[in-house]
């Protein structure tokens, strides 16, 4: 199991995941082999998940990723009832946006690693684990950008560098730097590099270049090969800091470290800025992904890429039963007929030459007078 995952190159967080599933499965059904066990046993597990564990729509459709996974990839076997096992579908929901005012008083109550890593999460749009495992090598001072490697999907990316994060994210370079060099005095193996990179190049993990920008202050041990060496800061602490951070600020809603990548796309679109432009900085592949965040906010108006001004109140649904009243931003975005129209808003996927375009884009929104731009030129 584990081997079919490496070879297709799944996530170290798939293969655990999978491999959990594959075993309750197992256990599930008294021990029996795969291969004696049908669709019915398939189905069985299933229930037993939903019914008596409860868990949500996205735990049962992992689960029977990883069945589907084991018998078409290990076992090699495509029975005809694999096709006909349904899946469940989540409750379609807005993300969770913050106001201008509620991040900046986040920002306020957060010091140290954790509020330099929270404020590249709002002020580039990075996920969690974007930031913590940002490399020396990524961060351009120069041009004023940085290059988000192998993230969702294994694309690589260009975000601008705030001009409030620049002076931080220096600092926290020569902690790094001081950090690295007495790694390189005690004899601490390098970090881990990717694709086997080490193999070609055996101390390229040792490199300054290769060093982590949140590097952890103790040494771990590698899940994959069992070497002690230095990993990224731990993204617990990161999402302890915020909710931390959360109830010094009295915020009451739902807010984790990817709320703040919520907040960063909505504010952008309400600032008026492309959502072809956003949709690049996020990393999205397709446009409509990115048009959910203008469901945030009903008044809200965003640009198309071709100039034209849309407002999410006023997309009408196309239900016979609802033709003559304005559906909700949520209905109306996530609708069929509007995800074809966001596709063509947004002019089909991001283009190949991401680092060009990406870079242009970067730039020229960190130099515009949106709310985030003034946000992140503010000081905490």
């Amino acid at each position: 199991m584990r081997e079919r995952i490496r070879y297709l190159h799944y996530s170290l967080r798939t293969e655990e995941a999978y491999v959990y599933w594959i075993r309750q499965f197992v256990h599930c059904s008294g021990m029996r082999h795969p291969r004696e066990m049908g669709a019915a046993d398939v189905e069985a597990f299933l229930t037993h998940l939903a019914a008596t564990r409860k868990v949500s729509a996205s735990t049962h459709n992992q689960a029977l990723s990883a069945i589907l996974f084991l018998y078409r990839e290990v076992l090699g076997v495509d029975l005809p009832w694999l096709t006909e096992i349904g899946r469940p579908t989540g409750p379609k929901r807005i993300p969770v946006v913050l106001t201008i005012e509620e991040v900046s008083a986040l920002l306020r109550e957060m010091e140290g690693d954790s509020g330099l890593a929270a404020q590249l999460l709002y002020g580039a749009g990075l996920g969690l684990l974007e930031c913590l495992r940002l490399r020396i090598k990524d961060v351009d001072f120069p041009r004023r950008c940085i290059v988000v490697r192998q993230a969702k999907g294994a694309k690589d990316r260009v975000v601008m560098l705030p001009r409030a994060i620049e002076a931080g994210l220096r600092a926290r370079v020569r902690l790094s730097r001081s950090q690295w060099e007495r790694d390189r005095q005690n004899g601490v193996p390098g970090i881990e590099t990717p694709h086997a990179l080490e193999r070609k190049y055996p101390k390229v993990g040792q490199t300054w270049g290769w060093y982590w920008v949140f590097p952890s202050a103790t040494l771990s041990s590698d899940p994959l090969t069992g070497i002690e060496r230095r990993h990224h800061l731990y993204e617990q602490r990161l999402s302890r800091a915020i909710k931390t951070a959360v109830k010094r600020a009295e915020i009451e809603k739902p807010v984790s470290a990817h709320t703040l990548r919520h907040s960063f796309a909505t504010h952008m679109l309400q600032s008026g800025t492309d959502i072809r432009t956003v949709q690049e900085l996020l990393g999205h592949s397709d446009g409509s992904t990115t048009m959910i965040y203008a469901a945030c906010n009903r008044n809200s108006t965003f640009t198309a890429s071709n100039g034209n001004t849309i407002r999410p109140s006023s997309v009408r649904s196309r239900t016979p039963a609802l033709s003559n009243a304005t559906t909700s931003p949520c209905t109306a975005l996530t609708s069929r007929p509007t995800r074809r129209a966001a596709s063509r808003i947004a002019t089909g996927p991001a283009p190949h030459n991401a680092f060009s375009n990406s870079h242009r884009l970067a730039v020229s929104t960190c130099q515009s007078s949106s709310g985030v731009a003034k946000l992140m030129r503010a000081d905490f």
